[in-house]
């Protein structure tokens, strides 16, 4: 069958009008305000390969320690998630889904086989290369990542004695 001109635009019109319906519909169905932030399970996995990686030299070196603080340590990432402004976590939430969404997690990341299978390598020189990167975008992401991260891992009482630090004053608590 020979595709001329007309019959091209005609197809890619009517595929405008159904992509504009769907998106129509999908904003009627969805909530106009923004969703508090969850910590479903492929966010919860990218968590458990990429704290591990920002904490490379902090965490605990016996199995079951370690397993325990980087659990600690997402536990205090959606703490610190859920008590920022409903916009920003929108944004923590988009980014959370683009690293759960296989192709983009592949394209941006170079992590091919889920989370829960990363190469713990590979993860770091995925967050390297967005640590650098030139684009501005994905340099905030590696930031978001990084401050939630050391933040929540900082913010908890285990880990004070590696950094000196003696614990809030008695007169304060």
């Amino acid at each position: 069958m020979e595709t001329n001109r007309r019959s091209f635009l005609k197809a890619g019109a009517l595929g405008a009008l159904v992509l504009a319906a769907g998106g129509g519909i999908y904003r009627a169905v969805q909530s106009p305000r923004p969703q508090r932030f969850v910590l479903d399970g492929e966010a919860r996995a990218a968590l458990g390969a990429i704290v591990p990686a920002m904490l490379a030299g902090a965490l605990p070196l016996d199995p079951a320690g370690r397993k325990a603080a980087v659990a600690g340590t997402i536990e205090g990432v959606h703490t610190a998630i859920s008590n920022l402004p409903l916009a920003v976590q929108k944004e923590v939430q988009d980014l959370f889904g683009l690293l759960a969404l296989a192709p983009a997690r592949r394209l941006l990341t170079g992590v091919s086989g889920g989370w829960e299978n990363a190469d713990p390598h590979q993860v770091a020189s995925f967050l390297q290369d967005w640590r650098l990167h030139r684009f501005a975008l994905l340099r905030t992401a590696y930031s978001a990542l990084h401050d939630l991260s050391l933040g929540a891992w900082y913010a908890q009482p285990a880990a004070w004695a590696a950094i000196g630090y003696p614990g809030p004053m008695k007169e304060l608590s």
